[in-house]
């Protein structure tokens, strides 16, 4: 949003805010729709006069998906057609829609877009069938619409957020242990929101994209120990860790190939993980005390 308003887009944003808050636009000029994805009717109106659909709306949880499939297919298969129904119908040139890795499920180390589709729960499946309906309406109605997967991603304004990097920083700063399931050497990909937003503006503006996918990711493998260490630099001290025992089925090796990205975007992501931690960090350290604490999710 706020790289959208620096190259001079105007913006408007489409939320329910069941996890945001309006309080994340202070500062720009975005104008704020409150409603649902689903609603296709609201949803097109929103669209009206707009030049791209990023959407990004979605349930995110593997657990959630596995204990209520139903509600995680309405979320994000049918709100994906939605948003892809309601851009046409509103004349947006182009949608975005962010995926990730999930449909890839155990083949997905390195993750890439040549990859056959396999996904191992029923939020890796709704991504999947995002994508797919991306390539339908692209060959069907000839819309632009193109899949982004990312990686890992994380900066400030995350307090919402429960995956491994603000788990850790808030555990840090309330002087908590941290935990390591396993023995640490399990790794990801975790990609800086800044290199994210300008990943997803290229997939905006490149041409002859539509119908495609690529991996919007930092390229590099990073394991939780290294995590752990780096976050122990920035903080000025050694942390506290408890190891527990793995837990079933989590995927122990992950990062994603970014060539086609660089090749047929121009992608180049530009902040190492010590520089991204390190902003991140500071940007929980001086608004902290205010955040509310989201439940942790698994890696």
């Amino acid at each position: 949003m706020r790289l959208l308003e620096e190259r001079g887009y105007g913006v408007r944003v489409y939320d329910n805010l069941s996890t945001g808050s309006a309080e994340l636009l202070a500062g720009t000029d975005a104008e704020l729709v409150q409603d649902d994805v689903r609603d296709v009717d609201a949803l097109t109106r929103a669209a009206r006069g707009c030049e791209v659909v990023f959407h990004l709306a979605a349930g995110t949880g593997v657990l959630p998906s596995v204990e209520d499939p139903f509600a995680d297919f309405d979320l994000n298969a049918r709100g994906t057609l939605a948003a892809l129904w309601a851009a046409r119908k509103a004349g947006a040139g182009r949608v975005v829609f962010s995926s990730s890795n999930a449909p890839l499920g155990a083949g997905a180390y390195p993750a890439s877009e040549e990859k056959p589709v396999a996904p191992l729960s029923p939020y890796g499946a709704s991504k999947a069938t995002g994508e797919a309906y991306c390539s339908a309406f692209h060959g069907a109605y000839g819309l632009d619409a193109v899949a982004v997967r990312f990686s890992n991603a994380y900066g400030p304004r995350s307090a919402h957020k429960g995956n491994v990097i603000p788990l850790f920083i808030r555990r840090l700063l309330d002087g908590d242990e941290l935990v390591i399931y396993g023995d640490g050497t399990q790794t990801r990909d975790f990609v800086f929101v800044t290199d994210l937003a300008d990943g997803l503006l290229r997939a905006a503006e490149a041409d002859g994209v539509g119908g495609e996918i690529f991996q919007l990711a930092s390229g590099v493998e990073t394991s939780v120990n290294e995590l752990v260490s780096l976050l122990g630099d920035i903080a000025g001290r050694e942390p506290a860790v408890r190891r527990e025992p793995p837990r079933a089925g989590e995927i122990l090796r992950n990062y994603s190939l970014v060539e086609k990205a660089r090749e047929r975007l121009g992608f180049a992501p530009a902040v190492s993980l010590g520089d991204g931690l390190r902003r991140t960090y500071e940007w929980f350290s001086s608004s902290y005390a205010a955040e509310p604490r989201p439940e942790p999710r698994p890696l």
